[in-house]
């Protein structure tokens, strides 16, 4: 390469040009940090790429917190994903399946139950689910909607967001027939009366 009097250039770096490309790839890191910090990203671990559903006849809890966040995979890609953090579950008629495609098998499928006695349901504490999906019919009790993610108070310790965030949480909440696919499940203990586990070849789903 050559300047306008024809000597030869080496080394030279056109800022501006260097800025605008580098500026998103900054942004998007410093994010990421800020994410990291403010503990946005919810599962505390990389997530395995496969998303499982869950199923009960009905969900009780106290101390209910629900935001929005993001998990990781193991290939550090971001994916979003509503967090759902309750101090005290109680869950009746417990299903959770998740279907893997395997070579030459075909689907197979992994179903876990429990809770299936009404006495003895499943019992778990600081419970967070991070879902992309969440269906069924909802009572809450002292509920607040719209709050700053970073601010509540009413879930599980760490069942914070990010500031200015949107979020929701209630003192009680109730959900007949819940129906959830999600990434992750974390609790601090999950009682699981009446365990079940089966493998099935072929594809068979709580819902």
């Amino acid at each position: 390469m050559k300047d306008e009097q024809g000597r030869p250039v080496t080394g030279r770096v056109r800022w501006r040009r260097f800025a605008v490309l580098a500026v998103p790839g900054f942004a998007a890191t410093a994010a990421l940090a800020v994410a990291l910090a403010q503990g946005a990203l919810a599962a505390s671990f990389a997530v395995s790429g496969q998303q499982f559903k869950v199923a009960a006849d009905q969900l009780e809890g106290e101390g209910f917190a629900q935001y929005g966040s993001f998990d990781v995979n193991k290939r550090d890609q971001l994916m979003p994903v509503v967090v759902t953090g309750i101090k005290k579950a109680t869950l009746h008629s417990l299903c959770q399946s998740v279907v893997t495609e395997l070579p030459v098998i075909g689907a197979v499928s992994l179903n876990i139950s429990a809770g299936q006695d009404p006495s003895n349901p499943v019992k778990a504490e600081d419970l967070f689910v991070d879902a992309t999906q969440m269906s069924g019919n909802a009572s809450f009790q002292d509920i607040e909607i719209g709050r700053d993610a970073s601010t509540l108070d009413k879930g599980p310790r760490k069942a914070k967001g990010m500031q200015d965030m949107f979020s929701q949480q209630a003192q009680k909440v109730t959900v007949d027939n819940l129906h959830q696919t999600a990434w992750a499940t974390t609790a601090g203990t999950f009682k699981l009366a009446g365990l079940n586990l089966q493998l099935h070849k072929g594809k068979q789903e709580c819902f």
